[in-house]
């Protein structure tokens, strides 16, 4: 399905205009469309391409925050969330793709508007099912395939047959279901005449291929015409191309078993996808054994319901529904009267995977609970939003808000902010759960260089926690507020604060990643202090501590810590060997603001050991870091900023200013993989064809994805490549289209060059 005239167009418009919407009707191709633009299109924009995914944002005040996640902003400040996009954006030469946006229209074409307002190298691709209205747009009107003829013009030519898109769709739909199909002079005209039933769509020519692992051709036209029969008798009113796909879902729906139908409506309840735990949970009972959940589930699969997922989701499977599936899916839910009690078992079994996740966050498992975490953020902010919004249920979205803390703190500030504090202002009665979150709170908003909006928090906390003897209470309290007063640089009343709350911790038992952190902010204190005797016995507490329980996140920020001590003391190759290996953890955990701030360490160390080149670079790096965690670069810390301009005045003084630069600009130039490579002394990748390694939503090509990249350099079909990695075809197909989307080609010889460049690189 190449849609060449339909790219051409749209190429055409982006270039016309900065913001073109894709519109049409549910299961037209307006995303597929929009990725095969995107990938043509990429080279033209030096910022990159991002595809931003909003089918499953239900709450449109996220609108924003889900850009900035997108884009690979971590935002630490306090701003507003769109504030942090404009003024991201401003300068970028950038192809934002907003993809479903018909749910959040008003909100789209606001923040459309604000961004084109001001940022002039930026052009913005949306898909819609209406227009966004927004001064400037352009739309395109996304059509059906073309229908084909009813006959093939040479029947003797097996070439001729497939020529029609549709047909062509429906094909390599039918093959991954049935794998000897083939178009023949024999089914042709069926063939044709179902596309042409299904009015070129191509979401129901997709639904009707898959029932070729049951039906015959013949049987699926025949079936088809009774459906249609059916429906233009009791919806007249319904525009035909609507009504084409409502009959297919709906014929669909009739050909599952009654238990699938029940487990299709039941599923619609997820956002983003969820894996079979999930579904075994939530939508298990009345009706419906847990046993039998996997066969339903499969059912679902081969009757292509259900999604299987591409992405690498580890040794976890993965399932979405298509936007228009979903929305039957709920509205046969809605008629059973069952939504709420759904949305209750959704809002349970994620509340009960984040207070997991908080449990065993201290621990050896740290990086898979991150890893599942952000897998299901789709499905925690649902939960979050339910809270939020249904009266009684406050106080399980407070819990479920404070339980993600160390989620949060891994690039999720600002929106972990934007719960905790809509889920406090609604819980009226202060109590212990509201105390809680109200430390937590205060610790994000530290984070975020919000200091006084922090203490205040903490000292709310402490207030009720002290008379009442909450001790445990009071020593998070106390530590917030020797956070705040580090970052307002009053040290010494930061060091009594904090050495309390450590003292009460230990005299309570308490240990958990908060506590570490407590000793990594003493570390810094102390070192501040001239104290590096104590900073030294911090240290080496707070690492017994993390390794003793294999916590890997904060014995990073305790090696961090530990670099700047050695490097107070001239212990110079010490201090890089702590810093580097805390680097590599902090990259690991994908943790922005934890990388910049090693990376502005090791420039200050390559400064003192007489390394001015390097230093700059490593400075340039910081700088093109800093963007996107926000906020005041390195807390806005007189002391740590006077580090940094004492770093610069020495590599310019070896430098020269033009040198100095010269390798300040070079540092600027790389992407956060080569930064982070550099910085570890390791060789940066060698640059290659206009940023190939991210895809249209920043990411590198996953495990999976290169070995499908590999086979087809060796020349290998889809099917050859199914048969190879034992996968479906479709499969293999997804993941052919979606790397050539990722590194900006249109066929696959050009992947194979590339792949071929690739293994000379690694060689050198």
């Amino acid at each position: 399905m190449d849609r060449r005239r339909e790219v051409a167009e749209a190429k055409r418009l982006l270039t016309a205009s900065r913001l073109l919407t894709l519109t049409g009707v549910g299961g037209v191709g307006k995303t597929r469309l929009a990725l095969r633009v995107a990938a043509r299109v990429r080279r033209a924009f030096t910022d990159g391409v991002w595809l931003v995914e909003l089918a499953a944002l239900q709450d449109r005040t996220l609108l924003e925050q889900t850009v900035a996640d997108t884009v690979g902003l971590r935002d630490q400040s306090a701003r507003s969330p769109r504030e942090v996009v404009v003024d991201y954006l401003r300068d970028k030469q950038l192809l934002l793709v907003l993809d479903n946006c018909e749910h959040l229209v008003d909100r789209c074409g606001g923040l459309a508007a604000d961004l084109l307002a001001v940022a002039p190298g930026l052009r913005i691709l949306a898909t819609s099912r209406h227009a966004l209205s927004t001064l400037g747009e352009h739309v395109l009107a996304v059509p059906p395939l073309p229908l084909p003829d009813l006959a093939p013009e040479r029947p003797r030519q097996p070439g001729t047959l497939v020529g029609n898109e549709a047909i062509r769709l429906f094909t390599e739909r039918a093959v991954a279901v049935w794998p000897d199909f083939a178009i023949t002079a024999g089914n042709h005209t069926t063939i044709a005449r179902i596309c042409r039933r299904l009015d070129g769509l191509p979401l129901a020519i997709e639904l009707a291929a898959a029932r070729l692992r049951v039906l015959s051709p013949e049987q699926i036209l025949h079936r088809l015409d009774d459906r249609f029969r059916l429906l233009r008798a009791g919806c007249r009113a319904v525009l035909p191309r609507h009504r084409t796909l409502q009959a297919v879902v709906d014929w669909s729906y009739h050909l599952c078993s009654p238990l699938e139908q029940m487990l299709w409506a039941r599923v619609s309840v997820f956002a983003g996808g969820f894996d079979l735990d999930a579904a075994e949970e939530v939508c298990a009972g009345d009706d419906i054994a847990r046993d039998r959940v996997l066969d339903l589930v499969t059912g679902l699969v081969d009757k292509s319901i259900l999604i299987r997922e591409n992405q690498d989701h580890g040794h976890r499977v993965r399932y979405r529904l298509l936007d228009t599936i979903a929305h039957y899916g709920h509205d046969a839910l809605k008629a059973t009267g069952q939504e709420a009690v759904l949305r209750r078992r959704h809002r349970d079994y994620y509340l009960a995977l984040a207070e997991r996740g908080e449990a065993e966050w201290f621990g050896p498992t740290q990086l898979e609970v991150l890893a599942r975490t952000r897998c299901e953020h789709a499905n925690l902010r649902l939960a979050l939003g339910f809270c939020l919004a249904v009266p009684g249920e406050s106080e399980n979205g407070l819990r479920l808000a404070a339980a993600l803390h160390f989620y949060w703190h891994c690039g999720f500030l600002s929106e972990g902010r934007h719960w905790l504090d809509r889920a406090l202002a609604m819980h009226v009665k202060p109590d212990r759960g509201w105390a809680t979150a109200l430390w937590i709170n205060a610790h994000l908003a530290v984070l975020q260089g919000d200091a006084a909006t922090a203490a205040d928090m903490a000292e709310e906390c402490r207030a009720w926690a002290q008379p009442r003897g909450e001790d445990n209470l009071l020593a998070y309290a106390l530590f917030i507020l020797g956070a705040a007063a580090r970052f307002r640089d009053d040290l010494p009343r930061a060091q009594a604060l904090l050495e309390d709350a450590l003292a009460r911790f230990e005299a309570l038992g308490e240990l958990n990643t908060t506590v570490i952190i407590a000793y990594v902010t003493l570390v810094g204190v102390a070192v501040l202090q001239g104290d590096l005797a104590r900073a030294d016995e911090l240290c080496q507490q707070g690492l017994a501590l993390s390794e003793r329980h294999g916590e890997q996140w904060t014995r990073a920020y305790m090696l961090y810590a530990l670099s700047f001590a050695e490097w107070t003391r001239r212990e110079v190759a010490l201090a890089s060997a702590h810093a580097k290996d805390s680097l590599r953890a902090m990259h690991t955990f994908r943790d922005t603001f934890g990388t910049v701030l090693l990376v502005e360490r090791l420039a200050w160390i390559a400064g003192t050991a007489g390394e001015g080149e390097r230093a700059a670079v490593l400075l340039g790096v910081a700088s093109m870091i800093w963007p996107l965690v926000g906020g005041q670069p390195l807390f806005g810390s007189r002391y740590y900023l006077a580090a940094r301009e004492a770093c610069e005045r020495q590599a310019r003084c070896a430098l020269g200013d033009r040198a100095f630069q010269i390798a300040f600009d070079r540092g600027t130039a790389l992407d956060l993989d080569q930064a982070v490579s550099y910085a570890l002394g390791e060789t940066p990748e060698r640059a290659t064809p206009a940023t190939t390694t991210t895809d249209t939503t920043g990411t590198s090509l996953t495990r999976r994805e290169r070995q499908v990249a590999e086979l087809v350099a060796e020349g290998l079909s889809n099917k050859e490549i199914a048969a190879r990695l034992v996968i479906a075809q479709r499969t293999a197909e997804g993941h052919v289209e979606r790397v050539l989307a990722k590194l900006g080609f249109t066929k696959r010889t050009q992947l194979a060059a590339w792949i071929v460049e690739e293994r000379k690189g690694r060689g050198r």
